[in-house]
Order: C-alpha cells, then structure tokens, then sequence
C-alpha cells in the first residue's frame, strides 16, 4: 500500500500546527484591526489588543483537543506515525527563544545600569513635580516593572517649560497606566511561540494603541493637539538613535505617521462603514471559531498543543 506523505512524516504536523496558530492569530489581528477602526477616536484602544493576543495564545491550545480535524481520516489513509519528535524543527524553536529570554534579560541588565549609574551621579531628581532618571542620551521612556520609573535624557530638560511638560506628562501617563507591565507580560507569549509571527504583529498593534492611547490622555490634560504633534516631529529630529526603550514618547519610528493622523487629522467614519467594519470583524471571529485544528488522527494525540503552544510527545 503506497503511503502518503501525511502519514509517515511527523514533520507534516508540526508545520500543520504552526501554520494553523499563524492563521488564527492573524484573522483574530484583523478583526482587532477592525473593530478599533470602528471605535470613537477618544476611546480607549489598547483593549481591543488586551483581548486578542489572550484569544490568539489559548484558542488554538483549547481547540487541538476539543474541536479539532483528522487529516489521516480526511485523507482515509491509515495513521502510520513511528516518531512524535521532529527535532529539526524544535532545535530552531529552542534557539529562537533562547536568543529571545538573552535578548529582553541584556536589555533589563542595561535599563538597571543606566539607573544605578544615573542615581549615582544625580541622585534622585524631580522636574515639573514627575520623579525622573536623568541619562545622557537614552529616552525619554518609561521602564521597568516594580516600580516603572522614566528615563529622560539631559536634553529635555533645556526645552521650554509647555514642551517639557508634554514629554514628562506622556511618560507619567504611561507609569501611571502601567503600560510597561502591560507590555511586558503580552511579549511572554513570543518567548514561548517565537514562530508565531501574527503574535508579532499584535504586539506591534498593541504598542501602537498604548501609545494611541497616552496621546490622548496627554491631550485631554494640557491641550493644544496641534503643538504636541509638533513636539512629537521635534523630539524624532533631535532623540538618540541608539535602541530605543518602550514605551516611549515616540514609540516605534514608523507608527508616529499613524499616530499624528489620528490626533490632528481623524478621519470620520461614514454610516456603512459603521455597520461594514463591526460586520466584517464579527464574520472573521465566526471563521476562526469554526476552523477546526487539524490533527493527524482524532484518537491520536501527535504534538500537543497547550495554550497555542506545540509541544511535541515523547
């Protein structure tokens, strides 16, 4: 009897898996694109991500063992699996999130050193009534995780009082909305599923919407849209172009495009798209509902998923 190819190579399913959680995290992205389309523009956004990225980890988990598809009984094609274990593909895995924990571990050792070495010279400093870490060049920024502190560079501190002020504001704003913890906690996910590139594009749409989000709650307290954006240009001219910290003033380089859009020059929502964008993003969430995983036997448990991660059985 002539085998096919999808009962006799582990391999197959591994792909299958990985191909099925990209699929699910990114029509559930375009549905969150959707629906934060379709949200006033004082709204807050970063929820709509708070709630996708959780749906996009554990959905696939739940369905590899309580709605999934048999591709050897599709194919009617007798399960004839010897291994369980594709280590070609768990070596890059393991790889990949390894240089991922070294990567975030160096990057939490160098915050802690420009803080200690900042302390040491300055001491502790308080401009416009919001508790600073002066550095040389890095920031301005909000790190770390208990307690978030900002990270302002000496060149702030010569602008003018109105402008200082916008940029001590957005980054108190973002201590005080816990936006580095938020952000922290939604990039463990790339740590155990570094593959999953939809994840990486929420994440991006996530930083994206906190930041969305802090420039109107900076707005709504000092007003004047109009001179924040122009901080937000002047600030891109004159910032560091060292490795950027998040959450920042600027946030990623190529979302402050976006972000000057929607805070000086919103585009309104005609009355179809009202209806059209909710509809769309509904009728994505129905198909990721009822998109079975697939599995090579249904009695078969080849390559557990667990919270949308792959973990191959021994």
């Amino acid at each position: 009897m002539d085998r096919k190819p999808w009962a006799t190579e582990p391999r197959t399913l591994s792909m299958l898996c990985i191909l099925y959680v990209n699929a699910v995290g990114m029509l559930l992205g375009i549905a969150g694109l959707l629906a934060e389309r379709a949200l006033p523009a004082a709204f807050s956004r970063r929820w709509v991500w708070c709630i996708i990225i959780p749906v996009s980890v554990f959905l696939p988990g739940y369905y590899r063992w309580h709605h999934n598809w048999s591709v050897i009984d599709a194919l009617q094609q007798p399960a004839m699996v010897a291994q369980t274990y594709d280590t070609s593909i768990n070596r890059v895995w393991l790889t990949a999130s390894a240089m991922l924990l070294l990567w975030g571990l160096a990057s939490a050792w160098r915050v802690s050193r420009v803080i200690w070495v900042s302390r040491r010279e300055r001491g502790p400093t308080i401009v416009d009534g919001v508790p600073v870490v002066v550095t040389d060049a890095i920031g301005p920024a909000t790190v770390g995780l208990l307690p978030s502190r900002v990270l302002v560079p000496r060149w702030v501190l010569a602008m003018p009082r109105p402008q200082r002020q916008y940029v001590l504001r957005h980054e108190e704003e973002h201590r005080r909305a816990h936006d580095a913890q938020l952000i922290f906690v939604a990039s463990l996910a790339l740590i155990l599923m570094p593959w999953n590139l939809a994840m990486w594009w929420q994440l991006r749409r996530l930083c994206l919407a906190v930041e969305m989000d802090c420039d109107n709650r900076v707005v709504n307290r000092l007003g004047n849209a109009t001179a924040y954006g122009e901080l937000l240009l002047k600030v891109a001219q004159v910032s560091s172009r060292g490795p950027r910290l998040q959450p920042a003033l600027l946030g990623g380089m190529g979302s402050l495009e976006r972000r000057l859009t929607v805070l000086l020059a919103p585009t309104p929502l005609r009355k179809i798209q009202r209806f059209l964008l909710p509809a769309a993003g509904l009728g994505l969430l129905f198909v990721v509902l009822a998109m079975p995983h697939p599995v090579l036997h249904a009695g078969h448990a080849h390559g557990a998923m667990t919270s949308g991660v792959i973990v191959p059985s021994r």
